[in-house]
């Protein structure tokens, strides 16, 4: 998040709505990758907020938990068995 935002929210509170850019950056995609990603349902849908588009940065940390690998149950497909 940038610090230039022009709101009043501390530094180490994000802010609950995310811009498209931000939302990207925010799981660590580009923004078209965000695009397709919300298209097949593996992010959610925006809120409109008057001419405003945001994303709800918890449906985002929900939608990254749910999304396949990191879990410690799953096979690792680059850990080499010898």
């Amino acid at each position: 998040m940038k610090a230039e935002r022009g709101n009043s929210l501390p530094l180490n509170l994000p802010p609950r709505g995310l811009s498209r850019t931000e939302a990207a950056a925010y799981v660590g995609v580009s923004p078209t990758l965000l695009d397709m990603m919300v298209k097949d349902g593996r992010m959610p849908k925006p809120k409109h907020i008057n001419s405003r588009t945001v994303w709800d940065i918890r449906k985002i940390d929900k939608a990254f938990d749910e999304l396949p690998g990191g879990d410690p149950d799953e096979e690792n497909e680059w850990e080499f068995s010898a």
